[in-house]
């Protein structure tokens, strides 16, 4: 109905989940973060929480899109369901076909899910349960999914679940008979609702989606969508619909504060005025209170009267004219113009020249050019949460509608967009248009001291250890004095886990690529690279 009358290609604000208008403010880039961290790891469970309406639905459809390839995911949005019938539709999203002699027998059913389970780790394939609404699961299902826990190689868990709910979900597994479910969840993440910056940025980030080359909602208006809302995205996008019905229906093309509050009354049945309203109505009587107290005194025997001055508080500035930024040029046209700029020659030579190192064209490939420099190429598959967590430049592979790989580098990430490197041109794009063309696969190089070890853990031993040791204490500041230890014991892991929590990892004690890259990155040298941090607009 209105989108035309706005310049924008669809409704912005649908209540449905939508992964293209999936915002990553910081807390729903750490909620990804700790999703894709459940699938690419192995163990125990991972626990989403948040209240209705905050986003958890959407991230879950995100995270399906930035699934690795090898992962296999089993989605339950309806757990109201007995054990046995829970069991069933496993096997069904799985695909995994029932014998008639498992039906209605959950052994055989476990003993079926237990093979596939097997094969699928011999064939290199990670499966993951994600069950929504968790907190409707009844405890008798949580002790089945807990016993599915149990089926494990010698070294590896065989089944990652994900459970996803309301704060209930939080209760729900204090309770004392499930405590042994409850010491298994190796990760838990609460979704609370916006701030009111990044409810600003939300708002428009999914018009800029929609197609808006400018701002819809004056500021104020975006002060009372977050004053009314609270900050929970659900409320946020039924009270921006509203308002641009009403500011349609009126023939405004901007969405004023009164408007998003008229939108506001409907949504919630009952009239609300502004947020000035209260303080002034109070000044008022503070005024009318001090005017009778002045007027009582000057009349009394005890004071002569005197004339009173009223002074007038000068007419507050108009607020400065700002003018839509100009329409930038999209990023499919970018790169449909860019030809060969996108291809990994033109890559490698650019994020090599951010290591001030060479690149020459020819039989030799990046990464044997990149180590004959003392770099090393490391290839991941993740988000752009675990990216800025990297905070290192990286070669991005993309794949464009016809399902041609292009390759960029990433060379800063904002709230709503990123700094890409096209060749030897530097652009701006949407986080949102990105993620049509960028499933999650990408590469970075890192200057490591000594030879690089995958894991550390508990007990290791040598040069390696002695080089996490030694960034460690450089990150915590340390007397440089302190000589650094070539054991990974108890006090090393421990300061391995107080480095993991505070940059949003998983904290689990072990050194492994992720926060190896993390640590390298946050005691980087003056002449390393990292990610530049891109404003807002």
């Amino acid at each position: 109905m209105y989108p035309a009358f706005f310049g924008i290609a669809e409704k912005p604000f649908a209540i449905t989940p939508d992964p293209r208008y999936l915002y990553l403010g910081a807390r729903h880039a750490e909620a990804l973060a700790h999703l894709v961290y459940g699938i690419n790891e192995a163990g125990g469970f991972i626990q989403l929480t948040g209240e209705v309406g905050t986003g958890k639905t959407t991230t879950i459809r995100s995270l399906l899109a930035r699934a690795p390839r090898n992962a296999e995911i089993a989605l339950i949005i309806n757990p109201r369901l007995s054990p046995l019938d829970f069991l069933q539709t496993i096997c069904e999203e799985l695909g995994i076909g029932v014998t008639d002699s498992a039906l209605g027998n959950s052994k055989e059913l476990v003993d079926q899910l237990n093979r596939y389970l097997l094969r699928a780790h011999a064939a290199g394939r990670r499966v993951v349960l994600i069950v929504d609404e968790a907190q409707n699961l009844s405890a008798e299902v949580l002790e089945q999914v807990r016993l599915l826990t149990n089926l494990e190689t010698e070294s590896q868990k065989l089944l990652q679940i994900i459970l996803i709910g309301q704060p209930e979900l939080r209760t729900l597994l204090d309770r004392n008979d499930l405590r042994q479910l409850a010491q298994r969840v190796t990760a838990r993440y609460h979704l609370e609702p916006l701030g009111r910056d990044d409810t600003l940025a939300y708002v428009r980030h999914r018009l800029r989606i929609a197609g808006a080359t400018s701002d819809i909602f004056t500021r104020a208006a975006l002060r009372e969508v977050y004053r009314l809302s609270g900050g929970v995205p659900r409320v946020i996008n039924v009270i921006c619909d509203r308002a641009l019905l009403a500011a349609y229906s009126q023939e405004q093309h901007v969405v004023s504060s009164a408007l998003v509050r008229r939108a506001a009354g409907e949504v919630f049945d009952r009239h609300l005025a502004p947020v000035w309203l209260k303080p002034l109505i109070s000044m008022l009587v503070l005024l009318v209170l001090a005017g009778t107290a002045a007027t009582l005194w000057r009349l009394g025997p005890w004071q002569r009267p005197t004339a009173v001055q009223a002074v007038s508080a000068p007419a507050p500035a108009p607020a400065p004219l700002t003018r839509p930024a100009p329409p930038r040029a999209t990023l499919a046209a970018q790169l449909a113009q860019a030809g060969t700029d996108t291809g990994t020659d033109a890559a490698f030579a650019q994020l090599l020249k951010l290591w001030n190192a060479g690149y020459l064209q020819g039989p030799t490939d990046g990464c044997s050019q990149a180590s004959s420099q003392g770099l090393e190429c490391v290839t991941l598959h993740g988000s752009l949460a675990q990216l800025r967590a990297l905070r290192r430049p990286a070669i991005l592979m993309l794949s464009d509608s016809a399902g041609k790989p292009l390759q960029v580098v990433l060379t800063g990430i904002g709230d709503e967009d990123v700094q890409l490197q096209i060749g030897a041109r530097s652009t701006r794009a949407g986080i949102a248009e990105l993620s049509r063309y960028w499933f999650g696969d990408y590469l970075l190089l890192w200057r490591p001291a000594v030879p690089m070890v995958l894991e550390l853990r508990a007990g290791t031993r040598g040069p390696a250890v002695r080089q996490l040791h030694t960034q460690l204490l450089q990150w915590r500041g340390a007397d440089p004095a302190q000589r650094p230890s070539t054991v990974y014991d108890d006090a090393l892991k421990q300061l391995v886990e107080e480095f993991q929590r505070q940059h949003h990892l998983a904290v689990d004690g072990i050194a492994g690529m992720e926060t190896q890259l993390s640590l390298d990155a946050a005691v980087a040298a003056p002449d390393t690279p990292v990610l530049s941090i891109v404003p807002g607009t």
